[in-house]
Protein backbone atom coordinates (compact mmCIF):
# COMPACT_ATOMS: atom_id res chain seq x y z
CA UNK A 1 0.00 0.00 0.00
CA UNK A 2 1.36 3.21 -0.99
CA UNK A 3 1.14 6.31 1.59
CA UNK A 4 0.12 10.11 0.62
CA UNK A 5 2.14 12.75 2.48
CA UNK A 6 -1.05 13.17 4.92
CA UNK A 7 -0.90 9.81 6.41
CA UNK A 8 -3.88 8.61 4.34
CA UNK A 9 -3.56 4.82 2.41
CA UNK A 10 -4.94 5.15 -1.80
CA UNK A 11 -8.21 4.13 -0.39
CA UNK A 12 -8.48 7.57 1.60
CA UNK A 13 -8.08 6.34 5.19
CA UNK A 14 -5.49 7.17 7.22
CA UNK A 15 -4.22 4.77 10.10
CA UNK A 16 -5.89 6.27 12.77
CA UNK A 17 -9.10 6.36 11.05
CA UNK A 18 -8.41 2.53 10.04
CA UNK A 19 -7.38 1.90 13.91
CA UNK A 20 -10.92 3.75 15.30
CA UNK A 21 -13.07 1.71 12.88
CA UNK A 22 -11.76 -1.08 13.97
CA UNK A 23 -11.51 -0.35 17.63
CA UNK A 24 -15.51 0.37 17.45
CA UNK A 25 -15.85 -2.63 15.70
CA UNK A 26 -14.33 -4.69 18.14
CA UNK A 27 -16.30 -3.00 20.52
CA UNK A 28 -19.73 -2.91 18.89
CA UNK A 29 -18.97 -7.09 19.39
CA UNK A 30 -18.76 -6.37 23.26
CA UNK A 31 -21.92 -5.06 24.00
CA UNK A 32 -24.70 -6.89 24.85
CA UNK A 33 -28.11 -6.53 25.93
CA UNK A 34 -28.72 -5.57 29.87
CA UNK A 35 -30.43 -9.42 30.15
CA UNK A 36 -27.20 -11.50 28.81
CA UNK A 37 -25.23 -8.90 31.13
CA UNK A 38 -26.89 -9.93 34.21
CA UNK A 39 -26.90 -13.40 33.75
CA UNK A 40 -23.40 -13.34 31.87
CA UNK A 41 -21.15 -13.68 35.22
CA UNK A 42 -23.68 -16.24 36.95
CA UNK A 43 -21.71 -19.81 36.89
CA UNK A 44 -24.68 -21.57 37.70
CA UNK A 45 -28.22 -20.11 37.01
CA UNK A 46 -30.90 -21.75 39.59
CA UNK A 47 -34.34 -20.89 40.45
CA UNK A 48 -36.55 -21.38 43.81
CA UNK A 49 -40.46 -21.36 43.05
CA UNK A 50 -43.32 -21.77 45.34
CA UNK A 51 -46.25 -22.28 42.96
CA UNK A 52 -49.61 -20.47 44.62
CA UNK A 53 -52.08 -22.42 43.74
CA UNK A 54 -50.60 -26.13 43.77
CA UNK A 55 -48.37 -25.24 47.45
CA UNK A 56 -45.41 -27.39 45.63
CA UNK A 57 -41.83 -26.06 45.79
CA UNK A 58 -39.06 -26.03 43.31
CA UNK A 59 -35.57 -25.83 43.91
CA UNK A 60 -33.43 -26.58 40.44
CA UNK A 61 -30.20 -25.14 38.60
CA UNK A 62 -31.40 -24.99 34.67
CA UNK A 63 -28.22 -23.64 33.70
CA UNK A 64 -24.58 -24.57 34.46
CA UNK A 65 -20.95 -25.92 32.84
CA UNK A 66 -21.94 -23.07 30.07
CA UNK A 67 -25.26 -25.26 28.89
CA UNK A 68 -29.07 -25.49 30.05
CA UNK A 69 -29.78 -29.07 31.55
CA UNK A 70 -32.23 -30.60 30.30
CA UNK A 71 -33.73 -32.76 33.09
CA UNK A 72 -33.76 -29.52 35.55
CA UNK A 73 -35.60 -27.61 32.03
CA UNK A 74 -38.15 -30.49 31.68
CA UNK A 75 -38.46 -30.26 35.93
CA UNK A 76 -39.58 -26.62 35.76
CA UNK A 77 -41.74 -27.53 32.41
CA UNK A 78 -43.87 -29.48 35.34
CA UNK A 79 -43.72 -27.36 38.14
CA UNK A 80 -45.18 -24.27 35.77
CA UNK A 81 -47.76 -26.58 34.22
CA UNK A 82 -51.29 -25.16 33.62
CA UNK A 83 -52.42 -25.56 37.41
CA UNK A 84 -56.28 -26.33 35.94
CA UNK A 85 -55.69 -28.48 33.26
CA UNK A 86 -52.64 -29.89 34.31
CA UNK A 87 -50.80 -29.56 31.06
CA UNK A 88 -47.33 -28.90 30.71
CA UNK A 89 -45.80 -27.10 28.18
CA UNK A 90 -42.06 -25.77 27.05
CA UNK A 91 -41.10 -23.22 28.92
CA UNK A 92 -38.78 -20.46 27.23
CA UNK A 93 -35.28 -20.78 28.97
CA UNK A 94 -34.88 -17.17 28.59
CA UNK A 95 -38.12 -16.38 30.88
CA UNK A 96 -35.98 -18.46 33.46
CA UNK A 97 -33.00 -16.06 33.30
CA UNK A 98 -35.18 -13.09 33.23
CA UNK A 99 -36.67 -14.38 36.63
CA UNK A 100 -33.12 -15.61 37.79
CA UNK A 101 -31.82 -11.71 37.02
CA UNK A 102 -34.68 -9.91 38.67
CA UNK A 103 -34.56 -12.27 41.98
CA UNK A 104 -31.01 -11.40 42.32
CA UNK A 105 -31.43 -7.79 42.22
CA UNK A 106 -32.89 -8.33 45.69
CA UNK A 107 -30.36 -10.94 46.97
CA UNK A 108 -32.14 -14.05 45.36
CA UNK A 109 -33.98 -14.47 49.21
CA UNK A 110 -36.48 -17.32 49.44
CA UNK A 111 -38.85 -18.73 46.71
CA UNK A 112 -40.38 -16.51 44.08
CA UNK A 113 -43.73 -17.50 44.02
CA UNK A 114 -45.27 -18.25 40.71
CA UNK A 115 -49.29 -16.80 40.16
CA UNK A 116 -49.66 -17.32 36.71
CA UNK A 117 -46.70 -20.11 34.67
CA UNK A 118 -47.89 -21.66 31.00
CA UNK A 119 -51.89 -21.51 30.44
CA UNK A 120 -53.68 -24.05 27.77
CA UNK A 121 -55.52 -22.20 25.41
CA UNK A 122 -58.66 -23.74 27.22
CA UNK A 123 -58.52 -22.07 30.49
CA UNK A 124 -56.64 -18.90 28.58
CA UNK A 125 -59.57 -18.53 27.20
CA UNK A 126 -61.71 -18.93 30.17
CA UNK A 127 -59.45 -16.79 32.39
CA UNK A 128 -60.02 -14.00 29.48
CA UNK A 129 -63.94 -13.99 29.02
CA UNK A 130 -63.93 -13.20 32.98
CA UNK A 131 -61.64 -10.55 32.64
CA UNK A 132 -60.56 -7.48 30.95
CA UNK A 133 -56.80 -7.99 32.18
CA UNK A 134 -56.31 -11.84 30.04
CA UNK A 135 -55.02 -11.07 27.04
CA UNK A 136 -56.96 -13.49 23.97
CA UNK A 137 -53.14 -14.58 22.66
CA UNK A 138 -51.28 -14.57 25.44
CA UNK A 139 -47.92 -15.30 25.70
CA UNK A 140 -48.83 -17.41 28.21
CA UNK A 141 -49.84 -20.13 25.78
CA UNK A 142 -46.43 -20.55 24.45
CA UNK A 143 -44.62 -20.75 27.34
CA UNK A 144 -43.31 -17.15 27.09
CA UNK A 145 -44.86 -15.65 30.49
CA UNK A 146 -45.05 -15.91 33.80
CA UNK A 147 -47.23 -13.87 36.94
CA UNK A 148 -44.86 -13.94 40.00
CA UNK A 149 -44.46 -12.17 43.09
CA UNK A 150 -41.50 -11.67 45.45
CA UNK A 151 -41.85 -11.31 48.84
CA UNK A 152 -40.89 -8.62 50.56
CA UNK A 153 -40.91 -6.36 47.80
CA UNK A 154 -43.39 -4.30 45.83
CA UNK A 155 -44.36 -5.05 42.55
CA UNK A 156 -43.70 -1.47 41.37
CA UNK A 157 -40.28 -2.50 42.50
CA UNK A 158 -40.12 -5.86 41.23
CA UNK A 159 -41.60 -4.49 37.72
CA UNK A 160 -38.68 -2.03 37.89
CA UNK A 161 -36.10 -4.37 38.34
CA UNK A 162 -37.67 -6.33 35.30
CA UNK A 163 -37.76 -3.23 33.01
CA UNK A 164 -34.21 -2.41 33.15
CA UNK A 165 -33.31 -6.00 31.49
CA UNK A 166 -35.30 -5.08 28.50
CA UNK A 167 -36.09 -8.60 27.87
CA UNK A 168 -39.51 -8.30 26.76
CA UNK A 169 -43.04 -7.80 28.36
CA UNK A 170 -43.69 -5.99 32.18
CA UNK A 171 -47.05 -5.33 32.95
CA UNK A 172 -47.76 -4.70 37.22
CA UNK A 173 -51.00 -5.36 38.50
CA UNK A 174 -50.56 -3.57 42.39
CA UNK A 175 -54.09 -4.69 43.55
CA UNK A 176 -53.33 -8.00 42.12
CA UNK A 177 -49.96 -8.22 43.56
CA UNK A 178 -47.83 -9.34 40.83
CA UNK A 179 -45.95 -8.81 38.25
CA UNK A 180 -46.39 -10.10 34.63
CA UNK A 181 -42.82 -10.96 32.98
CA UNK A 182 -42.53 -12.29 29.39
CA UNK A 183 -39.63 -12.59 26.45
CA UNK A 184 -42.22 -11.06 23.77
CA UNK A 185 -41.91 -7.57 22.56
CA UNK A 186 -40.31 -4.55 24.92
CA UNK A 187 -43.40 -3.35 26.29
CA UNK A 188 -45.08 -2.17 29.92
CA UNK A 189 -48.03 -1.25 31.21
Amino acid sequence: MHQGDDGSHRDGLSRRSFLTLGLGAAAATLVTNPLEAAVRAMPERGLHLYNTHTGEYLKTVYWAQGRYMPKSLMQVNKFLRDHRSGDVHQIDPRLLDVMVAVHKKFGAKGAIHIISGYRSPHTNSLLASNSDGVAHNSLHMTGKAVDIRIPGQSVKIVGKAAKVLKAGGVGTYPSSNFVHIDTGKVRYW
